[in-house]
């Protein structure tokens, strides 16, 4: 009997995996519908106004987009270049490290990074420059091999990936060691971007550091209008193509048709009971909310069930959000990322995470961006936006897991309070005169997000990037149930390179494609400096916005 079907694919989730896998369904000649639960598209790649300050809790900066690079290449690909503008943050430290009272700058470029380490570190120079050497190759058959689909494909490849078999996954303490590294702050320098994937250096397999430490050798960049530009952009060519996206549409249930073998993922059911057929289901939700939520354990193998309840998920954040009436370029920042450190043990600070950010305790480590320096078009009222980040616990949070967001108990407010003058007292330490300027302020917890990109138990980075659950031990994009595909953080890569790359692959396994036959799009993208707007062409300069009379003071 022949099946009538709605869609070619229904995409559920709009995060970067989802909207690049859409785009390139329909660039492959699919009718396809993407569905987002929340009432803004982007999942971590969405805006936020609040107060009419704008916010961009999941993209910070997004690497390889110099000429040749990854990023751009699928940008152009794509057919999006033309509709994006990127602002290259400070090439001359677009992630900068404070530990304690010592300081080092990461610029752009393999070689003035090398440089500049070797200059700091003299006595580590050989050790430094195998280490780099080391993490650039690696990188570099990362990214060569991405496509690789199994364990098996994995293992028949030594001899294309003598690096990853050697040391990826070593844990990135143990490669440093291997290469002589003792200098406790060298050490913490080539750890502190652990924060892009959320586990310490005693954890983290050095093919996962590696890999982030690749994506930004060349520097850092910053969508212009924030993360809501790179969604913004890949819907406005989706519907080109005859996509459709529907937001505040959550899935109840993934329809999956017939038993065992001879199962098959058919279409969905929305929460007000409206069904939709397709001949394929994507998934950029986690596998937790896919698999068990949505599918059901009725439908899912032995095998698979025991892999849900090992699966580990990574470590999660609270996220405060601020507005300052202070002249933050004086206090010493530009559009460079900030690393903090109390002291040069990173692995403190998931300790001080796992913990549930103890309030006895000060905070040990933290993630600093000032927003409206990376891009001076978004200030509002002559006033700065800034996000501050630091790890975590769902545990600490899950006592308030079944209130109604927006309506949580006094105990849960108190403790983002308490929580939110823990932080600020560490961003005075490092920003004088930062807390007693702040007119504006807000504290998104593990719980807010869940309710807002759906994450199980509030995490950033989708399952944890630990050595049996990267790369080959991931989950695959194509799934045990004929129909039903994945996408996004758990799978290829996780941020948004890796959610991105992620949604190709899935493409390309629904349509039995290769990657060049969907990215060939034209176009060329743009790129500014972020600390010279003044060299911008005048279509982008930024507005003069008059100033606040006076602010409304500190908050407490």
């Amino acid at each position: 009997m022949s099946q009538a079907f709605d869609f070619d694919t229904i995409v559920i989730g709009s995060g970067a995996g989802g909207l690049t896998a859409a785009l390139c369904l329909a660039r492959g000649g699919q009718k396809v519908l993407v569905l987002e639960q929340h009432y803004l598209p982007g999942g971590w790649c969405h805006s936020f106004s609040l107060d009419g300050f704008q916010f961009s809790p999941g993209v910070h900066y997004i690497g390889q987009l110099q000429e040749g690079g990854m990023m751009r290449k699928l940008y152009e690909g794509l057919g999006v270049a033309d509709d994006l503008v990127f602002l290259e943050l400070n090439p001359d430290g677009f992630d900068r490290v404070r530990i304690g009272d010592q300081r080092f700058d990461y610029p752009a470029g393999f070689e003035r990074f090398q440089d500049r380490l070797c200059e700091r570190f003299p006595l580590e120079s050989q050790g430094i420059q195998g280490f780099l050497n080391t993490t650039r190759k690696l990188g570099a058959e990362i990214e060569e091999e991405i496509q690789m689909r199994s364990v098996l494909d994995f293992l028949a490849l030594p001899w294309k990936i003598p690096t990853v078999l050697r040391f990826g996954f070593r844990s990135l303490n143990s490669v440093m060691n291997h290469f002589g590294l003792k200098d406790p702050v060298l050490r913490t320098v080539l750890a502190s971007q652990s924060g892009d994937h959320g586990l310490g250096p005693k954890q983290a397999p050095f093919a996962m550091h590696a890999g982030v430490m690749n994506h930004y050798f060349e520097g850092g960049w910053y969508p212009k209008g924030g993360a809501k530009s790179l969604p913004k952009a890949l819907i406005q060519q989706f519907r080109k193509l005859g996509g459709e996206i529907r937001v505040k549409t959550p899935v109840a249930k993934i329809l999956v048709e017939g038993h065992g073998s001879g199962r098959k993922a058919i279409g969905v059911r929305l929460q007000d009971g409206t069904e939709l057929r397709a001949r394929q289901i994507l998934s950029n939700a986690d596998p937790e909310m896919t698999f068990r939520r949505l599918v059901g354990e009725e439908h899912l193998s032995g095998r698979l069930r025991r892999r849900l309840r090992k699966t580990r998920y990574s470590l999660t954040a609270v996220s405060l959000f601020l507005a300052v009436d202070m002249d933050l370029k004086k206090a010493g920042l530009d559009s460079g990322n900030l690393w903090y450190h109390a002291g040069p043990d990173i692995q403190s600070e998931y300790a001080y995470g796992e913990m549930g950010s103890p309030l006895d305790q000060p905070v040990p480590g933290l993630f600093l961006t000032a927003t409206t320096l990376k891009d001076p078009s978004k200030r509002k009222d002559g006033l700065h936006t800034l996000e501050a980040f630091t790890w975590t616990s769902w545990d600490a949070f899950k006592a308030w897991q079944g209130t109604e967001h927006g309506r949580r108990p006094p105990e849960y407010q108190a403790f983002k309070d308490a929580l939110s003058s823990r932080i600020l007292e560490r961003l005075d330490q490092l920003v004088p005169g930062l807390a007693s300027n702040v007119v504006f302020q807000a504290l998104g917890t593990p719980l807010t997000n869940q309710h807002y990109v759906a994450a199980h138990r509030g995490n950033l980075y989708g399952i944890e990037k630990s050595r049996f659950q990267m790369g080959p031990f991931a989950y695959d994009v194509k799934t045990e149930i004929p129909g039903l595909f994945l996408c996004g953080a758990s799978t290829l890569g996780h941020g948004v390179a890796g959610a991105s790359i992620s949604g190709v692959a899935a493409a390309c396994r629904i349509l039995r494609c290769r990657h060049r036959d969907l990215l060939t799009g034209s176009g060329t993208l743009t790129t500014l400096p972020a600390d010279h707007p003044e060299l911008w062409p005048s279509a982008y300069q930024p507005e003069q916005n008059s100033k606040r009379p006076s602010p409304i003071g500190a908050v407490k």
